[in-house]
């Protein structure tokens, strides 16, 4: 590796440890010709979970993203913010596979908030599907109530 002070390519490891409860090793590295001492990590690096979108264009799964519809869904509702956090931030742990449709977020999205409040999934529902008349919004809750 090379030493970020003066650019040698010669550096040697003085300490190695693991840290973060031994997910990543912390190396102690000194530079062989300036003497200067810097401190290296060492992780490993996942592939993150791809969302092919509907339009064909895929990009890294975000749980923010994620949170965001779901808070937005349950706003002014008696929801723990807790539980959605907790539902976005595990949700990639739950995907098999290394890339999921965004129509499948949504459908698992829509599922748990069915579970969680009916108002919020009904919100959720009608930006998701795309609602565009009140009779759609009337079907859906039709359904919801007959417990489809």
């Amino acid at each position: 590796m090379k030493c970020p002070y003066c650019g040698a390519a010669d550096t040697r490891v003085v300490d190695s440890r693991p840290v973060d409860g031994g997910l990543a090793i912390r190396r102690r590295r000194e530079c062989v010709q300036c003497g200067r001492r810097f401190t290296t990590y060492e992780r490993p690096q996942l592939e993150p979970l791809m969302v092919k979108k509907r339009s064909g264009k895929r990009e890294a799964f975000d749980p923010d993203k994620l949170l965001r519809g779901l808070l937005l869904a349950c706003e002014k509702r008696p929801v723990d913010p807790e539980r959605l956090k907790r539902f976005a931030y595990t949700f990639e742990d739950q995907v098999e596979g290394p890339e999921i449709s965004s129509e499948e977020i949504g459908r698992r999205a829509m599922a748990f908030l069915k579970e969680l409040d009916p108002v919020a999934y009904i919100r959720f529902a009608s930006v998701y599907r795309e609602f565009d008349s009140v009779e759609r919004f009337i079907e859906e809750i039709k359904a919801l109530e007959e417990g489809e």
